[in-house]
């Protein structure tokens, strides 16, 4: 067998070594020798396998020092193989003390790191004696799982061995001690100990700050005698893993003014800390930083200065820095996709993971915690449906509650509301934030009265509501139009769960009362907020105004909304909508010429509906389409058939002082009807159609769509802005209430 990239001389002949499997030859004979010069320089693990076949062939498969290198190689390298490891491992009569080491310290690196405890047990019950480099790995491993009880016998074996001077051996002590929370022990072999130096005084720092315990932190960091970029680095990444984003910025700052120099995992923290906060500034002094350092093809800092752009709504230099990536890993195409998915590009986001699919890169769950909310935005129910499915074959028992909950949820906005419930009936364990998502889905499709029952449930489950838990049950009793009930929970909240109310409850609360036409007790409850009204919360005013056609108290609300929100078209397009259905043709027109004026457009309609697999976006008017010519010819079918049934449309929304015939014509191409006569060409008889718009449907096409659900024996879901409507049989589940 022959090894391409290597020279042909090293394997022409190989040197024979005839040994017996009990003795080993000169160590520098066995150093010097081709296949282990070779596997020095390995790169990939084909390559591993044939250095191992001419090892075999050359006979010294039967010393344990060739052995031992390989089986390191398999074990640690990021070329190999663990499973390979482990054959070569079983394939040795008595290993040696450094090959145990070896493959614990490799379990201890895996995804299975509790497989490292099991092989130390293997280890003392063939009687092989352990020494100081057999611990430190065994101690991370039991850090990782949480290992206590064991972690606490292996400190005994140290005890009885005494290893417990040793730097290392101590530092992994307090480190096991405090990353399983048991910071009491960790202190005591710290303070008991007479060996202190940095890398102790961080591993104790460390634990403080994975608790929360800054303040102890920051007093242990005080006395460290001379701190290093590790001790910095620790106190750095407390803060900003605590959210406490600007004061790790501001200790980064001390740090170079103690002329400390920071190093890779400094700046990969730093830029994590200007993501989340906004400091671009800073970032971009990091990014020159690294490029003066040689450090721009180092693919962990790439990544993070992609994550730190993409967060920061430079875009374009993300993507630039990505596409610049040679060979991309896993975290840099999840960094791309979870910034746009941030910066609410969806759409983006959809077509990179495409690509990420077509470059046979395998997807990982942070991926799909970064996809699923573009496929909840856009409505892409059949590749959220693939995702489920990807996880259900390749990470089954994993555990990570947001993927469950980011599936709850892309269910529930993708109007498949029974996949929702049955994703979180089978979730174990339940998460605050999946019992959050199945309420606000159970509230957005209009099931108030499942939402509040499993609002019960979870509080008997013993889960303590927040303030995102009440916003999804104030929404459930707006959109039902639950007025009392509504006022019980928001008092509830304060005085039962000491939950202080924010603009979205308010929000909620304001809604219901307006749409309810109680415009006195809205105003009154607008004036004893404890914080300014925002736009959200005028506009829901101005909304319901529009709809119960209170023009004055619109013309109040809208005044607020702009002075709040001045380059906001949505404002003068709801005041418009008021001043037409009070026939006051030339209050639109002023207001219209405002807008315009302003150079400001309206937003427009937007329906978007999945075919295949495949998002097809219409604006109102549409004429774009492939199939326009056929679209249009359903929608002329829709309308004859409307008119036969008895449909008479609502002009009374339509902005122009023009013909009732123009009106009509108008409110026929809206973006949700040309979305449905696309669904209607495109699907099989008797299939549900599903839309999503980004505006709130108007009451023309909402009376249309009850209509058109009984003419063609379709049920149609559509999610506004605000809820969805599920149309069947020529009625709707809002009963009218949006």
């Amino acid at each position: 067998m022959a090894v391409t990239s290597c020279s042909p001389s090293f394997f022409s002949p190989p040197p024979t070594l005839h040994l017996q499997s009990t003795s080993d030859p000169p160590y520098r004979l066995l150093q010097k020798h081709p296949s282990l010069i070779l596997l020095s320089d390995c790169k990939s693990f084909q390559t591993l396998k044939q250095i191992h076949s001419q090892i075999v062939k050359s006979g010294l498969h039967n010393t344990q020092f060739a052995m031992s290198k390989l089986i390191e190689f398999c074990a640690i390298s990021p070329f190999g193989d663990l499973s390979y490891a482990l054959l070569l491992f079983e394939s040795i009569e008595q290993p040696n003390q450094f090959i145990w080491n070896t493959m614990i310290r490799g379990n201890s690196l895996s995804s299975s790191p509790a497989e490292a405890i099991d092989f130390y047990v293997r280890m003392l019950l063939r009687g092989v004696e352990s020494n100081s480099y057999t611990f430190p790995f065994l101690l991370k491993s039991c850090a990782k799982v949480a290992a206590t009880q064991e972690g606490k016998q292996i400190h005994g074996q140290i005890l009885k061995l005494g290893f417990e001077s040793d730097p290392f051996v101590h530092t992994s002590i307090i480190n096991m001690y405090a990353q399983n929370g048991e910071l009491g022990y960790a202190e005591l072999v710290f303070t008991k100990s007479s060996h202190r130096d940095a890398v102790s005084f961080t591993a104790l720092i460390t634990g403080y700050t994975s608790r929360g315990s800054l303040d102890d932190a920051r007093q242990l960091f005080d006395e460290i005698p001379q701190r290093d970029a590790v001790s910095w680095n620790a106190m750095i990444a407390g803060y900003a893993q605590s959210g406490r984003f600007e004061e790790a910025l501001e200790f980064f700052h001390d740090m170079k003014r103690a002329n400390v120099a920071p190093n890779e995992s400094t700046m990969v923290t730093v830029l994590s800390a200007c993501a989340q906060s906004g400091s671009l500034e800073l970032g971009n002094w990091v990014r020159s930083w690294i490029d003066d350092h040689g450090l721009g093809s180092n693919l962990r800092l790439v990544n993070a200065l992609i994550d730190m752009y993409s967060k920061c709504g430079e875009l374009d230099k993300a993507r630039d820095l990505f596409e610049g990536i040679c060979e991309k890993d896993v975290i840099s195409w999840n960094v791309m996709i979870g910034g746009y998915s941030h910066m609410n590009s969806y759409k983006e986001a959809l077509a990179l993971f495409r690509k990420m699919q077509e470059s046979n890169v395998e997807p990982n769950d942070v991926t799909f915690v970064s996809i699923l909310p573009a496929c909840a935005y856009l409505g892409a129910l059949d590749l959220g449906k693939w995702i489920h499915a990807y996880i259900g074959k390749h990470f089954q028992g994993l555990t990570n509650t947001s993927l469950w909950t980011s599936l709850i949820d892309m269910y529930a906005k993708c109007g498949n509301i029974e996949a929702a419930k049955q994703v979180f009936a089978g979730m174990k364990p339940k998460s605050l934030g999946s019992w959050n998502a199945m309420i606000s889905g159970l509230a957005m499709h209009g099931h108030a009265d499942m939402a509040l029952e499993l609002f019960r449930q979870m509080k008997d489950e013993g889960f303590e509501p927040d303030d995102i838990t009440f916003v999804g049950v104030l929404s459930a009793c707006s959109h039902a139009g639950l007025v009392d009930l509504a006022r019980h929970f928001f008092t509830s909240m304060v005085e039962s769960h000491g939950v202080s109310p924010k603009l979205q409850h308010y929000g909620c609360m304001i809604d219901l009362l307006g749409r309810a036409g109680l415009f006195d007790e809205a105003v009154a409850l607008i004036k004893t907020m404890e914080m300014n009204p925002d736009g959200a919360i005028w506009a829901s005013l101005l909304g319901a105004c529009r709809v119960h056609g209170k023009t004055e108290l619109g013309e109040f609300a809208a005044k607020h909304l702009f002075e709040l929100e001045p380059k906001n078209p949505g404002a003068y397009v709801l005041l418009s909508n008021i001043y037409a259905r009070a026939g006051r043709w030339d209050d639109v027109a002023r207001t219209r010429t405002k807008l315009n004026d302003k150079g400001m457009k309206k937003v427009p309609g937007c329906s978007s509906i999945e075919i295949d697999s495949v998002v097809h976006e219409f604006l109102v008017g549409d004429r774009v389409h492939e199939q326009s010519h056929e679209i249009y010819e359903m929608l002329d079918e829709i309308d004859r058939l409307l008119e036969k049934s008895g449909h008479v449309p609502d002009t009374s929304e339509v902005l122009y002082d023009m013909d009732e015939e123009w009106k009509e014509g108008a409110l026929s191409y809206h973006s949700e009807k040309l979305a449905i006569a696309f669904g209607l060409i495109s699907t099989k008889p008797e299939t549900t159609i599903r839309i999503v718009k980004n505006l709130r449907v108007c009451g023309n096409c909402h009376s249309a769509m009850k209509l058109i659900s009984k003419i063609y024996n379709r049920e149609i879901i559509a999610r506004d802005r605000n809820r969805f409507h599920h149309f069947k049989d020529g009625s709707c589940s809002c009963m009218d209430y949006w």
